[in-house]
């Protein structure tokens, strides 16, 4: 226990890496215990077609968000200026210009997406939902330099804060309207006051509209990449709900939602981790640099995605009972999507930090061209698994499409010495196990999907 206590000591790079990945899953386990506490309460309080209409919203300004991410945090994060104020100052302007131009897109796609989505209702939620974005291009980049130096503890207190306060105004305004306003401005107040508490108690400088010239230069150049992974990414993470959107009725949307919600918790929150931790350890520990350096990180990929399998399988082989103990009956059906979605996303598990080290080589053209193919393949492979077998189909064929682009992430690894084929052989080995149970032990539940797509 004491040996335990002084390796969280101290300013070496393993004690700031243990503090940090202790505060990231903090962090991100309170903010899904937050939402799922506030999910169990609305779930009570509104109807699954609020759930479908919300879902559609927050498509549409995460995907802005996402089609027009120029990587500032990463660029923060493995910049030899990260620290630079004038760096950071070019980075905050650019960051308030983007939030100010995608509510403007916002303000023009409104009417087209409610048509497109036989949605009138689209057309008032999104300027007012995406007014967020605005918001949210003013926060300081201290919560940015917080990650370049794993320094978490305070950013995360502050984070948690501000989504409990808009999960408890969200709540009020459902329980008042029965509205799925009230989903859309809780959402808006919860990044009203990340900004506000951020700007308050996090240590540094005052950001201030700069444009330099090298540091716009070096951005740009570093982010064009990140524009176009992150634009696939969103296809990746969002898509499915954009295209089944279209292809279900709005109820059952909100019940998929709430699969997806319970199935992707243990992904992002591993995503969470290798996003804020991975770049600093491979900046500082090239895996090519050394035999220690590789140990090193095979001990925490290995932990890392113990923790991520262990949660997946609980979803996986309790989906249905877990679904049945928090919701009421009209949202079953989760269950058996739970089980399917956990299921396709033990691949993406398994090679979940590889696209951080060609990051922080500054390699972003590499992870891009890894995420645009995903992208392609997961939701070509839905649409035709969807327009071949039904819901499960396509929810089956985008964990196959994880499978599929494999070979291009061990290239991508392969090019920065982070591939570890034994952990990948003991992990691959591992999810064809849980799938083949939990598909036996739930096939009852996976027959009656079919009956609502």
């Amino acid at each position: 226990m004491k040996r335990m206590a002084q390796a969280f000591q101290g300013n070496r790079l393993t004690a700031r890496i243990l503090r940090s990945a202790s505060w990231v899953m903090v962090g991100y386990g309170g903010a899904q215990a937050i939402r799922l506490a506030s999910n169990l309460i609305l779930t009570r309080l509104l109807f699954p077609e609020a759930f479908g209409l919300m879902t559609l919203v927050t498509v549409i300004t995460v995907g802005l968000m996402m089609f027009s991410d120029v990587g500032i945090g990463p660029s923060i994060s493995q910049s030899k200026r990260g620290d630079d104020p004038d760096f950071l100052n070019t980075a905050w302007t650019i960051q308030v210009m983007r939030g100010l131009t995608l509510w403007g897109i916002t303000l023009i796609l409104a009417l087209p997406m409610a048509k497109l989505y036989d949605q009138p209702d689209l057309a008032t939620y999104l300027p007012i939902a995406g007014f967020a974005l605005v918001i949210a291009g003013f926060l300081p980049t201290r919560i940015e330099t917080a990650h370049r130096h794993l320094m978490f503890g305070r950013l995360t207190m502050l984070d948690l804060l501000s989504q409990f306060i808009g999960v408890v105004v969200m709540i009020i305004l459902a329980y008042l309207t029965r509205s799925v306003m009230a989903l859309v401005v809780g959402s808006l107040l919860g990044v009203f006051f990340k900004l506000i508490l951020t700007s308050i108690y996090l240590p540094g400088a005052r950001n201030r509209f700069r444009l330099e010239r090298e540091a716009l230069h070096e951005q740009v150049h570093f982010g064009k990449w990140i524009f176009l992974s992150t634009a696939f990414a969103f296809v990746s993470i969002q898509g499915d709900k954009a295209i089944l959107g279209k292809l279900l009725p709005l109820s059952t949307l909100g019940i998929y939602n709430i699969g997806f919600f319970l199935a992707s918790f243990p992904v992002m929150l591993g995503t969470s981790v290798t996003q804020n931790l991975m770049i600093p350890i491979y900046r500082d520990r090239p895996p090519g640099e050394s035999h220690s350096n590789r140990k090193r990180l095979r001990k925490m990929r290995f932990l890392l995605t113990g923790g991520i399998f262990t949660l997946l399988a609980i979803m996986a082989l309790a989906g249905p009972w877990i679904v049945t103990a928090l919701y009421d009956a009209r949202y079953e059906p989760a269950g058996a999507i739970l089980v399917i979605l956990s299921c396709a996303f033990l691949p993406q598990a398994i090679g979940l930090s590889y696209d951080r080290a060609a990051l922080a080589a500054g390699d972003s053209r590499g992870a891009f061209v890894y995420s645009g193919l995903r992208s392609v393949a997961q939701m070509g492979l839905l649409t035709l698994g969807f327009s071949m077998f039904g819901l499960v189909g396509g929810l089956v064929a985008m964990g196959i499409a994880l499978v599929l682009v494999y070979p291009v992430l061990v290239r991508l690894a392969c090019r920065h010495s982070a591939w570890d084929p034994l952990h990948d052989v003991v992990y691959g080995a591992l999810a064809f196990a849980l799938c083949a149970l939990a598909l036996w032990l739930h096939s009852d539940a996976l027959g009656a999907l079919t009956a609502i797509s």
